[in-house]
């Protein structure tokens, strides 16, 4: 496979999300689903909604989410709605909560460890999908980046809860938290699979590396960010992105990079690139083309 191409800026603006996805030269056709991550009652780290507009805008896209699968304020549809319109993502766009309704089944005959995804039966209703991932630390998967957003991300309540029980049907919130960890990152890299096939590449991924706390934008209480800002990187690989984010805070110079990387590393978190890799849908190997403030 050769090497995927990641255009990476340091101008962390609006203004540059659109220009860096116009470098993929990708035209998300139809109806475009835009998934975010609506960030839990009391983060302050999540990218908030007026940094997200120009592109969302750009792609006329419909902006969307799932329930979560642990208590919080996104554990119902209507609690979730509620969040958004609290975090303001309801003034600025249609927000659609994709299982609000019922769930459909994603198949994944090559699955490392599991074979199907619950996801919400609403992304039926969509064509392709724009993928935007705040990048950052994570308590269980060590890092939430692309791959992440694909799988847990778009993964129904039930999906949420099948994946990290690594498949076990009926699991238990309690199981959750007791899965085998390395089952755990490749049930998510079968499910990020299930997703990306789902689309038949129509589907794009930027990757924003700020306010970089070791956890995650789930997290009510999360510790305050511990690395300088990096930038915005574009691809149409969601491994390739994670890698090329993992590599910049591994070359960073910064005091707090090692704080970060005890989080990803303690997690075993990129085995989870390793598994997706093995999976076929993307590859590590990747060109960062580094692009100016002015995007030229």
């Amino acid at each position: 496979m050769e090497k995927a191409k990641v255009y990476f800026t340091r101008d962390l603006t609006p203004e540059s999300v659109v220009k860096i996805f116009k470098l993929l030269n990708k035209e998300l056709k139809g109806k475009v689903a835009v998934k975010v991550h609506s960030g839990e009652a009391g983060n302050q780290n999540y990218l908030k909604p007026p940094f997200m507009k120009p592109i969302i805008e750009y792609v006329n896209g419909t902006v969307v989410e799932c329930n979560t699968a642990y208590d919080g304020a996104r554990d119902t549809t209507e609690k979730h709605l509620q969040l958004m319109k609290d975090h303001e993502w309801s003034n600025y766009f249609d927000v659609d909560i994709m299982d609000s309704d019922e769930d459909i089944v994603l198949d994944i005959p090559n699955g490392k460890v599991i074979k199907k995804n619950y996801v919400g039966k609403k992304i039926n209703d969509y064509d392709s999908m724009l993928v935007l991932s705040h990048f950052k630390g994570h308590p269980m998967g060590g890092y939430g980046g692309a791959l992440k957003q694909l799988s847990i991300g778009v993964a129904s309540s039930k999906g949420k809860r099948y994946i990290h029980c690594a498949g076990k049907e009926n699991g238990s919130y309690e199981d959750m938290f007791h899965t085998d960890q390395k089952q755990f990152l490749e049930a998510m890299a079968d499910a990020a699979s299930s997703v990306v096939d789902h689309f038949k590449g129509n589907i794009a991924y930027i990757n924003v590396m700020c306010n970089m706390s070791v956890d995650c934008d789930c997290c009510n209480v999360a510790e305050d960010p511990c690395m300088q800002d990096i930038g915005i990187l574009a691809s149409l690989d969601p491994i390739a992105i994670d890698q090329a984010c993992i590599d910049l805070v591994k070359n960073s110079s910064d005091p707090g990079r090692d704080h970060l990387l005890e989080r990803i590393n303690s997690r075993q978190g990129t085995h989870t690139i390793d598994a997706a890799c093995e999976l076929g849908f993307g590859t590590k190997e990747y060109e960062l083309i580094e692009v100016s403030k002015e995007l030229s």
